[in-house]
């Protein structure tokens, strides 16, 4: 059943991971994705470009719109919600899935880098909801859903990589703030993150290399939790992580999620977890 049968999704970060897992997952179910990234042709180390997930999008059963999208920069923000609007008559979710990671202290972060972190992550939140929010509040049970984790003031988690956990944690403050905001627009707003590491390009180049790839789960999990996200009304506020999520909605096979079933027994928790 197609349950999101013509709703349409921007999805920041599509290109690859989960962002085009999400993708994916909801085009199965019917949906209009537009697929936004930076990633218009093929990068020498990373897979996908946002060609690649439309495609891929159709032959899942949605229709896909490829725009070039740098979330830094408003005019581009700006024209990746009108492009969608022009395409398919509307907006029914935004899901703020584009990020960037440097597991680096304030001494090892530049300025350069610390502004990049935060206008990818916290900035890019506040931009792309700002430019989505008056098409969302005309639409049929309208979600924003951002990819950051909850807020835990444990100082292990801001010791060692403080810039990209402070702009992290701006998003899901964003996002609860917006929630009450946009509660009257009959918008709902949540965060997800994942209880263990996902099998990502992040994890690959930036966390553990390729062999902490086994100790992780598939990018399918994401996509499963954002289905059950956006296809709920009245589920708003809430920082939610996806396996005790996923359980609430009756899922109990975690095993294949598993990004080598050998390993299934030995996933590691996400590093904010």
């Amino acid at each position: 059943m197609a349950v999101l049968k013509d709703k349409t999704y921007i999805i920041t970060g599509a290109s690859r991971g989960i962002g085009r897992a999400i993708a994916l997952r909801l085009a199965g179910a019917g949906a209009n994705i537009v697929v936004a990234a930076k990633t218009g042709r093929p990068h020498p180390k990373l897979e996908g470009t946002i060609q690649e997930t439309v495609r891929q999008v159709e032959e899942a059963g949605g229709r896909g719109l490829a725009v070039k999208t740098d979330v830094r920069f408003a005019g581009e923000v700006e024209n990746m919600v009108e492009m969608a609007v022009k395409t398919f008559g509307g907006i029914n979710g935004l899901i703020n899935n584009a990020g960037a990671i440097s597991l680096t202290g304030v001494e090892k972060t530049t300025p350069k880098l610390f502004d990049r972190i935060h206008q990818v992550n916290t900035r890019a939140v506040y931009l792309c909801a700002r430019a989505a929010h008056p098409y969302l509040k005309e639409a049929e049970n309208a979600h924003i859903l951002s990819l950051s984790p909850p807020v835990n003031m444990d100082v292990k988690w801001l010791k060692d990589y403080s810039p990209y956990t402070v702009s992290k944690y701006g998003m899901t403050m964003l996002s609860l703030g917006m929630a009450a905001e946009f509660e009257q627009d009959g918008i709902s707003v949540n965060t997800l993150w994942p209880a263990t590491l996902i099998a990502t390009a992040a994890i690959e180049f930036a966390v553990g290399g390729p062999g902490m790839l086994n100790h992780c789960r598939k990018p399918d999990i994401m996509a499963d939790a954002a289905y059950e996200i956006v296809s709920r009304q009245g589920l708003s506020g809430n920082t939610l992580l996806d396996e005790p999520f996923l359980k609430e909605c009756g899922y109990d096979d975690f095993d294949r999620y598993a990004y080598n079933s050998a390993y299934k027994d030995k996933i590691h928790p996400d590093i904010f977890l």
